[in-house]
């Protein structure tokens, strides 16, 4: 229970790191889940105030813990862009439209990833294996930590009542870390996330192996609401589109371990279309 604790602990720490700033027209805020990095609030700031002074005007960072609570804000106006993942931009895509996608090693892709925790007779060698397991997801409206997880289970024969419980730990760092502390024999993660966590020699990375690997999916990408678009989005486009540009923004991008963005197409996300159309309660239709 202690080891529960602190997980909860450290999730609602994360979540409110960034607090939603006040409303105004002055200001574009970008909404986003908690990001991998340990130095979240400062790292967002420098972000901020380098993307202030090329939009020309202020830039802030409003961070959730869950993708559905980032929606809410950008619905409801609140917030002026949201950094999603592609399963709810195809869930939403009538409403939204694309800002940037990033790159990562030079792409706009990542893999989903199925990992376990190290243990010398490993219970787990793939999804069949997780029946009467408890499996670890990252969010409801995750592709790599919940739509994927869904499809391969299907695949694979086992059902979510086999499971002997799954758990939302809402983030991808959560996944890796609940698995690594015996919470989880497995979790659902984004292989852009534990590959990040590996770059930056975190804990428990140490505590978990790969297991299995997806194919390739659009990367999670900023977006807008169609409805009603900031008059410095452009702006912001064209400032995240330059950032491999200059030193601060490519040291920016290297701290994210990304390469740059890109404008990206909806066909980006065509696999994680299809992939939605097959699993019962997606709410993407055929």
């Amino acid at each position: 229970m202690n080891r529960r604790r602190c997980l909860a602990a450290g999730l609602c720490g994360a979540a409110a790191a960034v607090s939603l700033p006040s409303w105004g027209v002055d200001r574009l805020r970008i909404g986003l889940t908690p990001v991998i990095l340990a130095d979240q609030v400062a790292f967002l700031s420098r972000w901020g105030r380098y993307l202030s002074s090329r939009v020309g005007t202020e830039v802030e960072f409003v961070a959730r813990e869950s993708y559905q609570s980032i929606l809410d804000l950008l619905f409801s106006g609140q917030i002026d862009a949201a950094w999603i993942c592609g399963y709810p931009f195809v869930r939403f895509e009538a409403e939204l439209s694309l800002l940037a996608v990033p790159l990562y090693q030079g792409q706009p892709y990542y893999q989903a990833y199925l990992i376990r925790s190290k243990t010398p007779a490993p219970e787990v060698q793939g999804w069949a294996d997780l029946k009467g397991r408890v499996l670890a997801y990252s969010d409801p409206l995750s592709n790599s930590g919940w739509l994927v997880a869904q499809a391969q289970l299907a695949k694979a024969g086992v059902s979510t009542r086999d499971l002997k419980r799954g758990f939302f730990t809402h983030g991808h760092r959560n996944v890796a870390e609940a698995v690594a502390a015996r919470l989880a024999q497995a979790g659902a993660i984004d292989g852009y996330v534990w590959e990040t966590m590996r770059a930056q020699n975190m804990p428990a990375i140490a505590k978990t192996e790969v297991i299995w690997k997806s194919e390739p999916f659009g990367f999670p990408p900023l977006v807008m609401r169609k409805a009603q678009a900031h008059p410095q989005a452009e702006s912001l486009r064209q400032a995240l589109l330059r950032m491999g540009d200059d030193k601060v923004g490519r040291d920016l991008l290297a701290s994210l371990n990304l390469t740059g963005f890109a404008p990206g197409q909806p066909s980006l996300f065509d696999s994680i279309r299809q992939q939605a159309q097959r699993v019962p309660g997606s709410g993407v239709g055929s």
